[in-house]
């Protein structure tokens, strides 16, 4: 949603790379750029005024004429005030003393209310908690049968004792639903309630009437992040006729300029506390302003990256797998879990544009295709066990069989089983520089007396190839062909290591 103002302020920026004085015309031809970005963008009017009005006082002061790299310093001012406009810090649920917690959400008819609900209980159930889903939408068609089928989806209890369909009274149901909590044990209820395709009286007086009965602990604002400035209104009117304590924002991964959601929580005061960017219920999380503002800004978003590896990964398997890349003794079938806990984490082009600097690569990274990596799924499955463990005794007939079995050409076999070579040869290389084990001392310990190689060493591995250098030499590359996007081309990004990251001191499995 924010691709287009994230190049065009990443365009902005670049202009003032390499220049090592700024004078006040540079200060006041970036801050035109940035102002035009952000209007197209759709974000209101007064916030822009307010956010140039504070890049302009700070670029022209002290803090960027004494500093060693101006350009560095006024995109770090930029940085900030992003963040800023954003939120600032992490905004997290205020849970009730005394359980149940109470959470209302309260929006427009087609914001995405009822998915949300169950993509939000299910986000706080992973976390540990028992939530209760509230039907008090009864006037919509089929909203109390959607959230029961959202929260079937989501394996979280639903509370729906009216049909819906303009029958039954919410208040009571909402009223109803906090004893129920109590009684059986659910410590947070989020009330679904209903919309309109405008603001308009008696949604608001339903509202204002179910939050006086229930009193809730946070009462969530949604909004959808492609109505435009519609959604800085909406959001006031809310604000005025129910309250609210907190901004969610829905279909981030839609294709609108998106600078509305980014002026709510400049106008209304209230904090965006979760972010839902996808159709799935996995595709929720919470809001943070320093990682979406890096984002804009074509940083990346590494913290956000490792939390869903954190997810994805066993620490355990995750450990033993570390151990087997140092001593080279990775599997077919290693691989294979490997390769099923990335597809976990989401579409591979997603996970590569956390990267930072991915954003010079948008057209590569958006022919990467998943598909791929059911295909050397299906490969590696039409292999026997023995075969898997031991990737050396597929000669030429094996792999006619694997292929004839997983329905793949010869070709498709041989570059699966070449690149996992060159990547196991590459990954204990790595593991010997971080002092894993591995590397040099391995390769000797595999020779003779003489420096002569050992016998039965297997297939010839070849030279590097295609793919992603270093990185992810086992991913398929865009269209099936044998080149790839090469992180070389990243730019100066990739090698920007985040503040205070040390490799020394990374926590690696030693070799036993």
């Amino acid at each position: 949603m924010f691709e287009t103002l994230s190049d065009r302020l990443t365009s902005a920026l670049q202009n003032l790379r390499g220049k090592g004085k700024l004078s006040d015309a540079d200060v006041d031809a970036t801050a035109r750029e940035i102002r035009i970005a952000l209007l197209e963008a759709d974000v209101a009017l007064p916030v822009v005024r307010t956010f140039i009005n504070q890049i302009k006082e700070r670029a022209k002061g002290a803090e960027v004429s004494q500093a060693l790299n101006p350009a560095q310093q006024v995109i770090k001012i930029v940085n900030e005030e992003l963040v800023g406009i954003l939120g600032g810090e992490t905004r997290r649920l205020n849970l009730a003393k005394n359980p149940p917690t109470t959470i209302m959400l309260a929006g427009l008819q087609g914001s995405g209310k009822t998915t949300l609900a169950g993509k939000l209980a299910m986000h706080l159930k992973k976390q540990g908690h028992a939530p209760l889903l509230v039907a008090c939408d009864l006037q919509r068609p089929n909203a109390v049968t959607q959230l029961q089928v959202v929260g079937e989806r989501a394996g979280v209890r639903v509370f729906a004792p009216e049909p819906g369909n303009g029958v039954g009274d919410p208040v009571a149901v909402a009223r109803d639903s906090v004893t129920e909590a109590r009684s059986a044990q659910h410590d947070i209820v989020i009330v679904d309630t209903a919309g309109r395709l405008g603001v308009d009286e008696e949604m608001m007086r339903q509202a204002a009437d179910i939050r006086d009965e229930v009193e809730p602990d946070e009462t969530l604002f949604v909004v959808d992040a492609m109505i435009g400035q519609d959604a800085v209104s909406t959001a006031e009117a809310f604000r005025d006729g129910v309250g609210f304590t907190g901004v969610v924002l829905t279909k981030l991964d839609g294709d609108a300029r998106g600078g509305a959601a980014l002026s709510v929580r400049e106008v209304t005061g209230a904090p965006i506390m979760y972010a839902s960017n996808g159709e799935k219920l996995e595709d929720f999380d919470t809001f943070h302003p320093d990682r979406m503002a890096s984002r804009i800004l074509g940083m990346g978003d590494m913290l956000t990256l490792i939390e869903q590896a954190e997810q994805a990964f066993d620490q355990e398997q995750a450990e033993q797998a570390a151990s087997k890349l140092s001593t080279g003794e990775m599997t077919l079938e290693d691989f294979l879990d490997q390769m099923l806990a990335v597809r976990k984490m989401g579409p591979i082009g997603n996970l590569l544009g956390m990267l930072p600097g991915a954003g010079q690569m948008k057209d590569q990274l958006a022919g990467i295709d998943d598909s791929h990596l059911d295909r050397l799924q299906a490969i590696i499955r039409g292999m026997t066990p023995e075969e898997r463990a031991n990737p050396k005794i597929i000669n030429g007939s094996r792999r006619s069989r694997i292929a004839l079995g997983s329905g793949v050409q010869v070709r498709e076999v041989n570059d699966l089983v070449n690149r996992f070579f060159e990547a196991r040869k590459m990954m204990q290389q790595m593991a010997g520089q971080f002092g894993m084990g591995g590397g040099k001392s391995a390769t000797k310990k595999r020779k003779g007396k003489k420096g002569k190689k050992a016998k039965n060493k297997g297939p010839t591995q070849p030279k590097a190839r295609g793919g992603f250098p270093g990185g992810m030499p086992m991913m398929p590359p865009p269209g099936g062909g044998q080149g790839g996007p090469d992180p070389s081309q990243f730019g100066g990004g990739m090698n920007d290591l985040p503040p205070g990251f040390d490799p020394s001191k990374l926590k690696l499995p030693k070799k036993k």
